[in-house]
């Protein structure tokens, strides 16, 4: 895993800044998955010449091509499930099963040229039930300049997700970063890094089987469990 921070200009967005976090790192031979906001064509191309490949989601910002590849890959929705193909989570109130199809990109590359080195298009389909029982079924569509097989796209999908609900849902949902309305100078950066550090030391503490959220509550009514919190989040430090 390669990994890489850049703070982004105050009048620009990661569209601008993930090229030039692209440069800063060596991504030979990696495969760089990125959310739809990053599927456009500079990206794409920056990775592959770097000697990357990349697995962009795509979405309505790019319709041609989020069109051909909803076409290309449509005989996936009504195919016949294989329930070894399906993977089953639970976790956040929910249960989802999702499950996922590749498919060579053949003519859509060939129409779609400026989309360099594509290779392959991928669809994951994921059913959720709500424990509300609200259920829903969605789509999600990729491209890749790898040629990947059902297994290598699944798990690439599911580490890109892995992080997503790992580290930045905690961070929203029980520290609420998102909500956070602090940016002045440096500040949003540091707190920032305040928070990483502080969630690594909970989740280091390990003798309480309880939420990052119930640990903190706690940490903050009783000094001896904080000890406990920066004394297993230091062990963790010195260890590494």
């Amino acid at each position: 895993m390669v990994m890489g921070q850049l703070k982004t200009d105050a009048k620009s967005n990661e569209i601008t800044a993930i090229p030039a976090l692209l440069k800063l790192l060596d991504i030979k031979g990696c495969l760089v998955s990125i959310d739809a906001m990053g599927c456009q064509t500079d990206i794409a191309g920056t990775i592959v010449k770097q000697g990357g490949d990349y697995l962009l989601a795509v979405k309505g910002n790019q319709e041609l091509l989020h069109r051909a590849v909803q076409q290309a890959l449509r005989p996936f929705h009504s195919a016949a499930t294989d329930p070894a193909s399906v993977t089953v989570e639970k976790g956040h109130g929910r249960i989802e099963a999702r499950e996922y199809h590749v498919l060579a990109a053949g003519d859509v590359a060939s129409q779609l040229p400026e989309w360099r080195g594509l290779k392959t298009l991928g669809v994951a389909i994921g059913y959720r039930l709500e424990k509300s029982g609200k259920q829903s079924l969605e789509y999600r569509y990729y491209i890749s300049s790898a040629e990947l097989d059902q297994a290598r796209f699944a798990a690439a999908v599911r580490d890109h997700w892995r992080i997503e609900n790992s580290l930045h849902w905690v961070l929203d949902v029980s520290m609420n970063e998102d909500a956070c309305p602090i940016y002045r100078g440096e500040a949003a950066e540091i707190l920032s890094c305040m928070r990483h550090l502080a969630l690594n030391m909970l989740r280091a503490e390990t003798t309480k089987k309880a939420s990052i959220r119930r640990k903190q509550k706690i940490a903050s009514m009783n000094t001896d469990y904080l000890d406990q919190v920066l004394a297993a989040g230091l062990r963790a430090m010195a260890a590494q």
